[in-house]
């Protein structure tokens, strides 16, 4: 486990660290509010983080996620035609920019906010081996005031070093008090609709 600190002062996370923190047990004094982690596998996209950076409200964040011949969605996507689904991508944008709301310090639970632009050319099959995840965070936003973080960030997909899709503008927020920890009981966030209602 991690102090808090160190958590923040990371600059890279392993496999063993990222699942560590999906289950919510990578940092050992966590404040309050610490409650955003990466969904569990078989939803986790990546394997590792190689680089994590800041730069004022700027930064950076490279994952990498090893293809598996026997991906859950090559078993689906498509019969007889097997490719990971670009959302599941997009999705992966997504994980790692709520990952870097939470290690610049941001407190609440994440959600994908939206993307401007998603341009695919390329795609995954069973036999490649990397892809990568190369975000440029061009934003990142921490309003204690008003309880959210937000970040914003252009990514490339590659796979095995060729870029296959961009996706522009992404955006995660961090949002406290909202978080469904007692699912699946019935209670004050056990219904979706607006956020900020």
């Amino acid at each position: 486990m991690l102090t808090y600190d160190e958590f923040k002062a990371r600059d890279h996370l392993t496999k063993e660290e990222i699942l560590a923190f999906s289950y919510g047990r990578l940092v050992k004094d966590a404040p309050a509010g610490f409650v955003t982690r990466l969904p569990t596998p078989p939803m986790l996209m990546v394997d590792r983080i190689v680089e994590i950076s800041a730069r004022g409200a700027r930064g950076k964040i490279v994952a990498e996620q090893d293809v598996a011949l026997d991906a859950w969605y090559f078993q689906c996507h498509f019969n007889s035609d097997p490719v990971q689904p670009g959302c599941l991508g997009v999705d992966a944008v997504w994980q790692m920019l709520g990952f870097y709301c939470v290690w610049r310090g941001g407190l609440g639970t994440g959600r994908a906010l939206g993307c401007k632009e998603v341009d695919f050319f390329g795609q995954i099959r069973p036999h490649d081996q990397v892809v990568t995840y190369d975000i440029e965070v061009r934003r990142f936003s921490d309003m204690p005031d008003k309880g959210a973080s937000l970040v914003i960030g252009n990514a490339r997909v590659l796979v095995d070093g060729e870029e296959i899709y961009t996706v522009s503008e992404a955006r995660v927020g961090l949002f406290r008090d909202i978080q469904y920890a007692d699912y699946p009981l019935r209670s004050e966030h056990s219904r979706g609709g607006r956020i900020e209602r």
